[in-house]
């Protein structure tokens, strides 16, 4: 039995369903400020068989791309369990499952030992994205929020950066896109680690995506002045090293840059600027069930309910995405007030 192409399942801009972004935990063992997660989960989560069940609907109704997320995934017991059951779904003919192409996860790379590293390149992981803000210990920490200064802020980037190396060894191969480096750019806290977070990468030929700091949550006092263009930070590097405009995937979140020395490529994500919303295909499910449609959203649509059967759970997230006319982001500047959003740790970034 072969496996039925999955259903095209369009939004109210006739966006396709293709990202599916699953929460593990809202806990992360980083205090970042402008993601501010929280300390505790959900009362309530999701079961290791509900996930499953939701990433094999997920895929039944157009989803090729899994990205597993925290706060801190690593810090999940489920996690190892659960894609050890994604991988099983994607061995077997005629199970939803095998039509993921993609299964990622982001973490800060604080925990992401060897044998952590080789657990998850054999349990079926395709891909690891790593965040690091900093070079410099002192911006480090204090992009981490960490308390002591620059000591505290030295250990966490040596930390990430053994991770980056166990990774490698695990078979996770910068150069074929298997293992990328997040950094968000905050003008004025960390925008003077443009340049050595591009050194390590190019050290490392691996991918560097540069985040524009942005407007997600309630807790981190955003500001539109703190914020630098993808734009900037794409013209101070090309003084260094020259570049070439590679574009943007459909369905991408990153503008993408080839090095004339052809050593790596660099991303921005340009979500303030150059808002990406009219191919946007992503789905973020949180640790304890909510569906949202878009990063800013003010609230989700609890999906326990819908969790008894497949049937009734392809149904519940059909509806949701059918009626989704979500584009935050191309109307952020029409928007008068500001109204409470859920916080980027809580929906898994």
């Amino acid at each position: 039995m072969t496996c039925a192409s999955p259903a095209l399942t369009l939004d109210q801009h006739t966006r396709p369903l293709g990202v599916l972004r699953l929460s593990l935990t809202a806990r992360c063992n980083l205090a970042c400020p402008y993601c501010c997660p929280d300390s505790v989960d959900p009362p309530v989560m999701l079961t290791l068989e509900q996930q499953l069940r939701l990433i094999r609907v997920a895929a039944r109704l157009g989803v090729h791309t899994l990205r597993l997320t925290g706060g801190e995934p690593l810090l999940s017991d489920r996690l190892m369990p659960l894609l050890a059951g994604v991988a099983d779904g994607r061995r077997t003919p005629g199970d939803p499952l095998a039509g993921l192409r993609d299964v990622a996860l982001t973490t800060n790379g604080v925990l992401l030992s060897e044998q952590r590293a080789k657990a998850l390149k054999k349990t079926g992981l395709d891909r690891i994205t790593v965040s690091l803000d900093a070079v410099d210990g002192a911006v480090a920490a204090r992009m981490a929020g960490l308390r002591g200064g620059r000591i505290a802020g030295e250990g966490l980037v040596q930390q990430v950066l053994a991770g980056l190396v166990a990774a490698r060894d695990a078979g996770f191969n910068p150069a074929a896109g298997a293992l990328k480096l997040n950094a968000v750019i905050q003008r004025g806290v960390n925008d003077d680690q443009l340049i050595p977070l591009a050194e390590l990468a190019r050290s490392q030929q691996m991918e560097l995506r540069l985040i524009e700091y942005m407007d997600v949550g309630n807790r981190n006092g955003w500001r539109m002045d703190q914020v630098l263009p993808a734009e900037l930070m794409v013209q101070r590097l090309a003084e260094r090293w020259p570049l070439s405009p590679l574009g943007r995937n459909d369905g991408g979140t990153a503008r993408r840059w080839r090095y004339h020395d052809d050593v790596s490529d660099v991303g921005v994500v340009a979500s303030i600027s150059e808002p990406f919303c009219g191919d946007c295909n992503r789905l973020r499910i949180t640790a304890d069930g909510q569906a949202f449609t878009c990063l800013f959203a003010a609230q989700g649509t609890d999906l326990n309910p819908a969790m008894g059967s497949d049937q009734e759970l392809e149904q519940a997230i059909r509806a949701l995405w059918q009626r989704r006319s979500d584009r935050y982001s191309e109307e952020r500047h029409c928007k008068a007030d500001p109204v409470p959003r859920a916080e980027m740790a809580y929906l898994g970034g």
